[in-house]
C-alpha cells in the first residue's frame, strides 16, 4: 500500500496558509435547524507520522453488511477504539484531549471513541447517514472528524427534502479537522460519495460516549 498523495487543494475562503497543528483557526459555519460545522486547515500535528501509523498499527476489518436481498462488502476499512483503549499514534491521544477541552462548554463531556475508516482508493466510499445510532437520535451531540491522506468531499445536506439546496461539501485534506455539532447527525446527512481516481484517505472520527 502507497503512502503517495496529492496536497489539500484550498479554494475560496480555505486558500489560507494553516497555522501551528491545534492552534488553526476553527471557523464555524452555521447551519439550518440549530446544526453546524466547524473546519480547521492543517489542525493535526504529525499528519505524515499518524498516517503511517493508522496504515500500520489499526486491526482494520472489512465487513459485509445486509442491503436489500443481498450481502454486501462495506467499501472502505473500519476499527473502533472504545473507551480505554491506547490509540495508534500519540498525536491523536492529544487531539481527543484538545477536543474535548475546547469543546467542554458546549459539548459538556468528553470525546470518548475513535472510529477509524480507512479509504483505499476512490471505489471506498460512505453513503448517505447521520450518526443516530445512540444519543445521537434525540439529542444534540458532535462528531470531530481528523482526516489524513489524500483529500476528499464530506457532503452535507438537510434531511428535509425541500431545503436541499443548502447543501454543501467540505474538502477534507492531509491533518484537517472538521467537526459537525448541533442537531447535524439528527438533521442534516452527510456522505463520502466514490470518485473516479483517489490515494489512500483516513479518518478518525472523535465521538462522545454512546453516540454512533
Amino acid at each position: 500500500m502507497t503512502l503517495d498523495f496529492q496536497s489539500t487543494l484550498f479554494d475560496g475562503l480555505d486558500a489560507e496558509a494553516p497555522a501551528p497543528a491545534m492552534t488553526a483557526p476553527i471557523r464555524r459555519r452555521e447551519l439550518s435547524s440549530g446544526a453546524w460545522v466547524d473546519v480547521a486547515r492543517g489542525w493535526l500535528p504529525e499528519p505524515d507520522a499518524v498516517m503511517a501509523a493508522l496504515i500500520e498499527h489499526v486491526p482494520w476489518r472489512a465487513e459485509r453488511r445486509a442491503m436489500y436481498d443481498k450481502v454486501v462488502a462495506v467499501p472502505r476499512l473500519i476499527y473502533t477504539y472504545m473507551i480505554g483503549e491506547e490509540l495508534p499514534h500519540p498525536a491523536l491521544a492529544a487531539a481527543r484531549d484538545t477536543l474535548s477541552a475546547h469543546y467542554a462548554e458546549e459539548l459538556g463531556e468528553p470525546f470518548r471513541t475513535a472510529g477509524c475508516c480507512y479509504y483505499r482508493d476512490g471505489r471506498d466510499s460512505v453513503a448517505w447517514h447521520g450518526d443516530t445510532i445512540g444519543r445521537g437520535s434525540s439529542h444534540d451531540t458532535m462528531v470531530a472528524i481528523v482526516s489524513v491522506g489524500d483529500p476528499r468531499r464530506l457532503h452535507l445536506r438537510p434531511r428535509d427534502v425541500e431545503r436541499r439546496e443548502e447543501s454543501f461539501a467540505v474538502e477534507m485534506g492531509h491533518g484537517d479537522l472538521v467537526v459537525m455539532g448541533g442537531s447535524c447527525q439528527r438533521t442534516w446527512e452527510h456522505a463520502v460519495p466514490k470518485v473516479a481516481a483517489a490515494g489512500p484517505r483516513l479518518s478518525v472520527q472523535f465521538r462522545p460516549f454512546n453516540v454512533f
